[in-house]
């Protein structure tokens, strides 16, 4: 039986990026406070917004607006205060999990490592795509930090200088507009060849 090939491409997928925004690092017992999920379409580079929304989570409160947490009221436009009128995630969660349950392709974040532990951590299920962050590395090859040998991982700011040049882009560090630019991104490298999916 002769083998058949098909004359179109397989499509490429569709996957998510999110972002979220917290009071500090999950094991200084940080606080979710925004989550900001796009959608990127890797044939044609289309970014969709899924979600987007403040977060409040049990036990927020003065003290996390503060060190040792508070870096991001400090260096975004979001206020402890606009947080604590937030719906609460648990409102939220069958809403952010569908969302999720839409690309089986997977989902990732720029700095996985951060992000997608803290939603682990609150039972969200998904597939984990490889980190951007950690694929941008070799490509972007800025200068190790003090006492180690192989490149700096990249900010997001200096992947998309790197990749779009200075078109004086300054991450806002809120949950969707940082998503957005982020799949911006993921798009870049992936059609360089530098982001593979598994």
């Amino acid at each position: 039986m002769a083998m058949q090939y098909s004359l179109f491409p397989e499509p490429k997928p569709t996957i998510a990026i999110v972002d979220i925004e917290t009071t500090g690092f999950l094991n200084q017992k940080g606080l979710i406070v925004e989550i900001g999920i796009v959608s990127l379409n890797l044939n044609s580079g289309t970014i969709k917004e899924e979600f987007d929304s403040l977060i409040r989570e049990p036990g927020l409160n003065t003290a996390h607006a503060k060190p040792p947490y508070g870096w991001i009221f400090e260096n975004s436009s979001l206020s402890y205060e606009e947080v604590s009128r937030a719906p609460l995630l648990s409102d939220l969660f069958k809403e952010i999990q569908s969302v999720f349950d839409k690309y089986p392709t997977g989902l990732t974040a720029y700095n996985a490592a951060f992000d997608l532990p803290f939603l682990r951590s609150r039972s969200f299920s998904f597939k984990q795509l490889p980190c951007p962050m950690i694929a941008a590395t070799p490509v972007v090859n800025l200068p190790p930090n003090p006492g180690k040998n192989t490149p700096k991982w990249p900010k997001v700011e200096e992947a998309w200088d790197f990749l779009f040049g200075d078109t004086g882009y300054i991450e806002s560090h809120r949950a969707l507009d940082d998503a957005k630019h982020e799949a911006e991104i993921v798009y870049e490298l992936y059609k360089r060849g530098d982001y593979v999916l598994p």
